[in-house]
């Protein structure tokens, strides 16, 4: 089993090595910083806020709440519960010559809190709005690969986030499209729509 455990373990570093040193490259160093910088997403965020509430379709204010919600829900479960049970070191605290291009912070890295968040968030709105769907899980895809090319999570921890995400997702389009249901034909008389 330790054998097991030491081959995965290298193996995770040695995708990492080749991610974080071996294709990084100028335009990587430039662009993989910004993007896994959630601050620089803040502008885009509220927008898709506004545009969710005034141009969301049926459902829009749920949706409009749940925008809300949903990330909360997501890095809650993955930062205050998951990290702390798996309590893994970050690469960036215990590998040398780790090409850190952000802060190496002393938060634990199983799983990635921005894999988990946005891949999350791309199941459940992927749902709702189904012709962007692989736009939301690109951006995702995205996100989570730049925080290996800036050196702060190995590529399990983004691989083990990304699926915590898409079961939360599901999980989660599951609880509010009954809540929408429910507010939507018991309370507001309205019909049910069967094909959202």
């Amino acid at each position: 089993m330790n054998e097991i455990i030491e081959f995965l373990y290298a193996l995770d570093v040695s995708i990492f090595r080749f991610v974080n040193g071996t294709i990084a490259n100028p335009l990587t160093d430039k662009l993989m910083p910004f993007i896994t910088d959630v601050k620089n997403w803040y502008i885009t965020y509220v927008l898709l806020w506004f545009i969710i509430l005034f141009k969301g379709g049926r459902y829009r204010v749920g949706l409009a709440i749940a925008m809300i919600i949903v990330p909360i829900i997501s890095d809650q479960l993955s930062s205050s519960l998951i990290k702390d049970l798996v309590a893994r070191t970050r690469p960036c605290k215990v590998l040398e010559n780790v090409r850190l291009l952000v802060g190496c912070t002393d938060s634990y890295s199983f799983p990635s809190s921005h894999a988990v968040n946005n891949f999350t968030a791309a199941i459940f709105f992927g749902y709702f709005y189904k012709n962007l769907r692989w736009i939301f899980i690109g951006v995702a895809t995205l996100m989570a690969l730049s925080r290996v090319f800036v050196g702060v999570h190995y590529p399990s921890d983004i691989i083990g986030g990304a699926l915590i995400g898409i079961v939360l997702g599901y999980g989660l389009v599951i609880v509010f499209n009954s809540i929408f249901k429910f507010v939507y034909h018991k309370i507001l008389k309205k019909p049910l729509v069967k094909n959202f």
